[in-house]
């Protein structure tokens, strides 16, 4: 009981921070590319790999179970918007935007890759 409210808290806590972040971005930069979007799965992969790659010498992760739920499956699950991007995109498509669709995939992977393995190396310089 104790881990799912941990992760419940994280969530609610995760998405008040994608709502803060995508509108932040929509004020300061309004386009039809979802770029609030793209950031926060960009900054919540590397956030992700950061967290997984927080690692003790003897291998054993830094945070503890129930952090690591509350963090990573918790704020991380409800901040970082893999649905939100599928939608957005359909949405593009559906407009006739297809360039901009294609753009949405292709930085949303691609930045998002770049920032997991980003985060995981950070971490294991740390440690």
């Amino acid at each position: 009981m104790k881990t799912l409210l941990l992760v419940g808290l994280g969530s609610a806590c995760g998405g008040i921070l994608r709502f803060l972040a995508v509108e932040g971005v929509a004020r300061l930069w309004p386009h039809k590319l979802p770029l609030g979007t793209i950031l926060v799965n960009v900054t919540g992969s590397f956030a992700i790999g950061f967290l997984a790659g927080l690692t003790r010498p003897s291998g054993e992760p830094v945070l503890s179970g129930d952090a690591r739920n509350a963090l990573l499956v918790g704020v991380l699950g409800g901040y970082t918007t893999f649905s939100a991007f599928s939608l957005q995109t359909l949405n593009l498509a559906r407009d006739g935007e297809w360039p901009l669709a294609l753009w949405n995939v292709l930085l949303s992977v691609l930045l998002c890759l770049v920032a997991v393995f980003a985060g995981h190396a950070v971490a294991k310089s740390l440690t």
